[in-house]
Order: C-alpha cells, then sequence, then structure tokens
C-alpha cells in the first residue's frame, strides 16, 4: 500500500499527521507497554499447570499467547477503530484470574479462561447493541474512579509478596521481610528503586528498561559470585549457562522454545463443564465489569491527551475501541491468557503525535515482531518481572483525585473498593464492598431518590451472594 494510501485510509490529514509522526508514536507506545510480555506470563503461570511441561515451557505458552492476543486485539483497533490506542492483557485483571479465582476460590483454571470467553462475547453483543450507556452507568462514580486505585494497590501488595520485601507472619498476617540479608529482595528493591526513577523522569520504556537493568544486575551478582547463584537467578539456566558457554546456552534456549501453544490454546471449552453457575457467573461479571469500566476509563483519560473528546467529554463513537477491547479479550480466552483491555500507556504515543489507527498498526506489529524474543523471557527473574507489579501499581494511584472524598457516600465507596481489594485478595470483593456500600450511605444520607434501581438490585444481589458464601452454603 502506498503512503499516499496509508494516509487517506488512516486520514492522516484529518487529524494533523504524518506517516513519520504515527511509526515513532506506535514503536513509542510499544516500549511503554511491552513489559506485559514478561509480567503476563509470570503472573499466570501461578495458577496455569499443564501436565506434562514444566513451568519455564507454560510460562514461553503464556508469552506466546500474550503476543497474539495483544497483536490481534491492537490490529482491530487499527483498522476498525481507528484510533491510537494499543491493548493488551490486563494488569489487575491478570492477578484476579490467579490469584482470585484459581488459586483462592480453587476454580480450574480452564474454567476461569471459559469465563474469560463469555465475558469477551456478552462485551461483543452489548457493544454491537449500543448497551454501553446502561452498563456504565449501572456502577456507582465512585466504584469507578477508585477500581484503578484498589486494582493498584493489589498489584503492589502482589508486587512486593513476590519479591520477598513483605512476608507472611502468624500473629500480624504480613511485615517487612529480612531485605538486608536478602539479596533477592535487595535486587528487587534496587530495581523498583530505579524503574521508579526513570518514570518520574519520564523516560520512555521505563519499566521495560527496569526489567532490562534489574536481570542484568542479577546475572552479574550470580556471575561474581557475590552470592549463591541460584538465590538470584535460575539455577538450572546458570548451571547450563557454566558447562555449555553462553553462546551454546542461547542457543539451546532458543531452539528448544515452546512455541506449539496447543495445549493451552481451547483449553477454555473443557472449563465449561461441569462448573457452579452461580460462582461462574459471579465471576465472569467481575471480568465483565472490572474489563469494561478500566477499558472506558482508560479510553477517556489517554483521548484527553490527543484532543479526541466532544464538547460533552465524551469520545465520538466510543463503541468501536470498545470492540476491540471485546473481540482481543475473546481471542485471548481462546488462545490462553486472562482478559485483554486498553492501555493507558498508550497516552506515550499520543504524546509524541500518535493520532489514527497506524499508530495502533505499527503497535501490533512490534508485538508480532517480539515472538523471536519469548526465550529471553526465560532467563528474567522473578524479582526484575514483579517489579512492574509495583511500579504500575504506583502509578495506578493517580486516580483518586477524581474522587469526591468530602462527601460521605464517595467517601465511604471509594475507600471500601480500593482497601478491601488488597485486604480481601480480590477485585471482585474490593468492587463489591463500593458497590453494596454507596446506596446504602446515599440512602442514611436522606439520598436515596438519586440512587438508580439497578444499582440497588446489584447491590442486594451481591448482599445474597455473599451471606450464601461466606456462610459455606457455595463455593
Amino acid at each position: 500500500m502506498a503512503v499516499d494510501q496509508i494516509a487517506a485510509f488512516f486520514e492522516f490529514d484529518d487529524h494533523g499527521t504524518d506517516l513519520r509522526t504515527e511509526m515513532l508514536a506506535g514503536i513509542t507506545t510499544f516500549l511503554a507497554m511491552s513489559y506485559i510480555i514478561v509480567v503476563n506470563p509470570f503472573i499466570l503461570s501461578e495458577a496455569i499447570v499443564i501436565d506434562g511441561y514444566d513451568q519455564g515451557q507454560v510460562i514461553q505458552m503464556i508469552a506466546i499467547a500474550t503476543i497474539l492476543a495483544s497483536a490481534l486485539a491492537t490490529l482491530v483497533m487499527a483498522l476498525y477503530a481507528n484510533r491510537p490506542f494499543g491493548l493488551a492483557p490486563g494488569m489487575g485483571l491478570n492477578a484476579f484470574f490467579a490469584f482470585t479465582v484459581v488459586i483462592a476460590l480453587e476454580i480450574p483454571w480452564q474454567t476461569a479462561l471459559a469465563a474469560v470467553f463469555v465475558e469477551g462475547i456478552l462485551f461483543i453483543v452489548l457493544t454491537a447493541v449500543g448497551a454501553r450507556k446502561f452498563v456504565i452507568n449501572l456502577f456507582p462514580e465512585p466504584v469507578k474512579y477508585a477500581v484503578g486505585a484498589g486494582i493498584g494497590v493489589f498489584l503492589l501488595f502482589i508486587g512486593l509478596q513476590e519479591m520477598q520485601v513483605i512476608v507472611s507472619e502468624p500473629e500480624t498476617l504480613v511485615q517487612l521481610g529480612d531485605i538486608a540479608s536478602n539479596p533477592f529482595a535487595i535486587l528487587g528493591v534496587l530495581g523498583v528503586a530505579f524503574t521508579l526513577v526513570l518514570w518520574a523522569r519520564d523516560i520512555t520504556g521505563s519499566i521495560v528498561i527496569g526489567i532490562l537493568t534489574t536481570t542484568l544486575a542479577g546475572w552479574l551478582v550470580a556471575a561474581a559470585n557475590l552470592t549463591e547463584p541460584a538465590t538470584v537467578v535460575d539455577g538450572g539456566l546458570y548451571s547450563s549457562f557454566e558447562q555449555e558457554g553462553i553462546l551454546s546456552a542461547m542457543w539451546a534456549l532458543i531452539t528448544g522454545v515452546q512455541y506449539d501453544i496447543t495445549p493451552l490454546a481451547g483449553a477454555f471449552v473443557g472449563g465449561l463443564q461441569d462448573i457452579d453457575p452461580l460462582t461462574f457467573l459471579f465471576v465472569m461479571l467481575t471480568f465483565f465489569f472490572v474489563d469494561f469500566f478500566d477499558t472506558a476509563g482508560t479510553l477517556i483519560g489517554v483521548a484527553q491527551f490527543g484532543s479526541f473528546l466532544d464538547d460533552e467529554g465524551e469520545l465520538p463513537e466510543m463503541e468501536k475501541p470498545l470492540m476491540a477491547d471485546a473481540v482481543g479479550t475473546t481471542f485471548g480466552a481462546v488462545v490462553g491468557t486472562s482478559t485483554v483491555t486498553t492501555y493507558i500507556e498508550s497516552s506515550t504515543g499520543i504524546e509524541e503525535g500518535g493520532r489514527t489507527g497506524f499508530t495502533a498498526l505499527v503497535v501490533a506489529a512490534c508485538f508480532l515482531l517480539a515472538l523471536p524474543l519469548v526465550p529471553l523471557v526465560s532467563i528474567i527473574p522473578d524479582y526484575a518481572s514483579f517489579l512492574a507489579l509495583v511500579v504500575v501499581g504506583v502509578i495506578m494511584f493517580q486516580g483518586v483525585t477524581d474522587i469526591d472524598w468530602t462527601h460521605p457516600a464517595w467517601a465511604i465507596s471509594g475507600a471500601l473498593t480500593i482497601t478491601v481489594m488488597p485486604l480481601a485478595y480480590s477485585i471482585a470483593d474490593g468492587l463489591a464492598a463500593g458497590i453494596i456500600s454507596y446506596p446504602i450511605v446515599k440512602a442514611a444520607m436522606g439520598e436515596g431518590v438519586e440512587v438508580r434501581l439497578g444499582q440497588w438490585v446489584l447491590a442486594l444481589a451481591l448482599i445474597a451472594y455473599y451471606v450464601l458464601q461466606t456462610g459455606g452454603f457455595i463455593l
């Protein structure tokens, strides 16, 4: 396709942009969000176990699924919605999938993928019939604004635990770990500090740079024998590097990569069998609502950077980018990854001048070009990959400024949404706390008439669910 044809298809002139600017914007967005290729597999592999395959092979399968889902969703965003937004499996949603649904609720990971698949189909249908505004208005406003910060705290908490900075303690449940005597934790803390400095200085790709730099530091520490190598890097890989040499070991790693994802792809079909309908419905709806509002909020947020919003503060034809998200989520479940959503990191590319779907097209191409790099995921230590959770968690706190903390209903609902998520180790429980408390406090203040009927119905349904769940009547 000639440059003029590309410009005409993506309407460069209407948006005041050009091919060079769009390409630079796409590369910038990819660098800002590419950490998901590393982090998503590490999170989901905590829950996904496939007979006959070790964790390293499962991580590689999930990395490939992550790349494919991100590329397809972003491609739909480019060609159908013509918006410069990148999509990938959502941070927080992957943690909910792994730590809450599969590990805490003991729901098979295949069933969790089935819930994501059904959520995606429901998302497609509702988006197609234009029901977006109805669904958005069902959640109380403070809950919408608090979800991001709540997920941020949850990610922060998980990241610090995985880095052994926060550890369990019988009487207080958690406490600060022995960081100064733990090389694993030391490297993690230094990696987080370095990455946050890069982010504060507005360095493009700060999280990716932080992960790679921390990984390099860990391997140098191991090579210098400053500590037992197995405490800071994968012991098996380190031994192969010593015995076979770096080049030979890397070649073996590359040629031995698990590109066959058939044990993972399509697993959701088996997850639709022998399921508890009520639990499945709750999990599916939680995936749906968190994805729906996270996407809507992100779209509005990144659209502000590019002056895409109309006079009412709405994104014109918002259903199109929402459809890209829905298609990505459905396809992601098919290939074996958690819910796909629009990334706030898209704002980095918009700041570089990206204004059309060609920016997203470049992002999709970059994801596909990353496929040969999947073997490198195996050499990244846990503390280097999980530092992204801490950094992203901190960044997500920015949403609390939109909450009216002077209004009791907003303050209570928002605070409960944020704090219950990490304390209950569940995004779903945090959402439920905010949804239930809002109409009750509004009614107590004499403002019950402002509460929508749907909000009361949702709150009462959640109360009934938790009575049954905590009473031991259902899983």
